[in-house]
């Protein structure tokens, strides 16, 4: 088995938002990805929380990780559930949790064990998923991208109905994610990308998902990150948003 992951923030001065972790069980048996990606808040607007972003992805990251591995037959939705509650719990009695801008995170979770590889995904980060003939598949929430096809992406549409959802401080919103399982036998690979890593495909268009994945497979987690981080340098390249995003990739060879 072989398990690599990076992750590097946008700005050298401001914390990383982003969470990556795999946890492999005691007994040798299969294992669990989870990478989240913090929503960073407007520079002129408050959360309600006196904690910050990088604070609640790792507690709802660790809490993830935990029961996705110490918890095998509770679905993966419902692992989400239970973090998001755990999580919420943590500082409910400090922190506004009703604000539109609390903190919250998009999520890949993926775990696996000898007979089944299971997954989630919520908001836009990505994971890819290679098969032993080397075919990639691009598990995606596209809800963004068809607002986006719609006109502007505004916050009012953030887990709001008929909008996009991201995990926040309500454990219902698990029910919305992306799902999906898979036999053993017919998953090589894993990659899991937060969108800053995502870029390379979805904002340069160096390639599809497939070249994506083969060149995390060959090169590894931080060549993707560096390939991106050379396209946001290149001269004349605005983004609509942040010009450098915390971007964060992890592999799993099974």
């Amino acid at each position: 088995m072989r398990i690599e992951l990076a992750t590097q923030p946008g700005d050298p001065h401001h914390p990383n938002e982003d969470f990556a972790s795999v946890a492999l069980p005691a007994s040798g048996r299969g294992g669990a990805l989870v990478l989240l990606d913090g929503v960073t808040p407007p520079p002129s607007g408050g959360t309600g929380c006196t904690h910050g972003v990088p604070w609640f992805t790792a507690r709802l990251g660790g809490a993830l990780l935990e029961l996705a591995v110490s918890r095998p037959g509770l679905a993966l939705a419902d692992c989400l559930a239970e973090a998001i509650s755990r999580t919420a719990d943590a500082h409910r009695t400090t922190c506004d949790l009703t604000h539109r801008r609390t903190p919250q995170a998009t999520v890949v979770v993926a775990r696996w064990d000898d007979e089944r590889v299971e997954h989630l995904v919520l908001s836009d980060s990505a994971l890819l998923v290679e098969a032993p003939d080397g075919t990639v598949t691009a598990v995606l929430d596209d809800r963004i991208d068809r607002l986006r096809a719609l006109g502007p992406v505004t916050d009012a549409q953030r887990n709001a109905d008929g909008g996009f959802f991201t995990a926040a401080a309500s454990p219902s919103v698990a029910g919305l994610a992306v799902t999906g399982v898979s036999e053993r036998s017919s998953v090589r690979a894993l990659a899991a990308l937060t969108d800053g890593a995502g870029r390379w495909v979805e904002v340069f268009g160096v390639g599809d998902w497939t070249e994506c994945f083969a060149l995390v497979s060959k090169s590894g987690p931080q060549a993707l990150i560096d390939a991106v981080r050379c396209a946001e340098s290149e001269p004349g390249w605005r983004s609509g948003g942040k010009r450098h995003d915390d971007a964060a990739v992890v592999y799993a060879e099974l």
